[in-house]
């Protein structure tokens, strides 16, 4: 057994810089309340909180990686990419996050346009409530306020009944391209991970160019061990790892004590036959 692949590293989370309900302190505090070693705080297409999820981290004797979770448009789908260790500083990487987070005012005004067409109004409205960063408002601000309003009983109906393609209030974005998010991570020195790649329903020829396409630009792993793979998953996604030549991330994807359907440190480990991302980005740890 690799002694690396082991370690209790939870690098995929959210804060409420994004859509998380949490502050990057208290993350951080129930990160390492439950024996996590090694923490990310990924927030979508924002670095905001990665100043203060690092003083956090290492006031409680954490160790700790820069991260982000940027999104990407790829063959008709949404698809995310995290970036790891990365210099936070880096200009190309803060304004291609800033042109990512544009748009999203308008794409919710229309999610509620068409959620008002099927007789549930103000929505916009009402989730704005749950936005701490108004650049940032999305699906999972929608779903919190018609889990508040009643029309669903949590979040996981709102996602089977709305803002799901070919439901009612979904509105197709147009974020970053693949390319320009693994370049925007690698040229700040960090590494591109794809996040929890069975999520997407690509086909297989669709998947077979991501991962071929991914690699070429220069990223360099996936998540293998998220909260919403399967065990069957896990197992499917190790052996991608090692067909092409990716190393291995881990972590929860938590946003909420009452949303999330994994906790911080209780994911299983990654299998030994993968290198860990961790192990080459030793020199980014903090």
């Amino acid at each position: 057994m690799n002694t690396q692949s082991i370690l209790n590293a939870d690098l995929h989370c959210h804060s409420f810089v994004s859509d998380g309900t949490l502050s990057p302190e208290a993350l951080a505090s129930r990160a390492k309340a439950n024996g996590v070693d090694l923490w990310a705080l990924t927030d979508h297409d924002e670095i905001g909180g990665v100043a203060r999820a690092r003083v956090a981290a290492l006031e409680v004797g954490m160790a700790f990686l820069t991260g982000v979770e940027i999104s990407v448009s790829f063959a008709g789908h949404t698809v995310h990419i995290v970036g790891l260790g990365f210099d936070e500083t880096n200009n190309a990487l803060e304004q291609g996050l800033a042109k990512t987070r544009g748009g999203r005012d308008q794409r919710a005004r229309e999610m509620a346009e068409q959620l008002a067409k099927v007789g549930i109004h103000g929505t916009f409205e009402g989730a704005l409530k749950y936005v701490s960063n108004p650049e940032l408002i999305s699906r999972t601000h929608f779903a919190r306020h018609l889990v508040e309003s009643g029309v669903c009983k949590d979040t996981h109906e709102v996602f089977r009944k709305y803002l799901t393609n070919g439901k009612p209030g979904f509105v197709e974005h147009r974020w970053a391209s693949l390319q320009n998010a693994v370049q925007w991570i690698t040229q700040a020195s960090g590494m591109a991970v794809i996040a929890h790649p069975a999520r997407y329903k690509l086909s297989a020829n669709e998947e077979y160019a991501l991962f071929t396409e991914f690699k070429a630009h220069g990223g360099q792993a996936i998540e293998v061990m998220t909260g919403s793979h399967s065990a069957q998953e896990c197992i499917q996604y190790a052996e991608v790892a090692r067909e092409f030549g990716l190393a291995a991330s881990r972590g929860s994807d938590f946003h909420s004590p009452d949303e999330s359907r994994t906790d911080f440190g209780a994911l299983p480990y990654l299998p030994g036959t993968l290198t860990p991302v961790w192990e080459l980005l030793q020199a980014r740890i903090q």
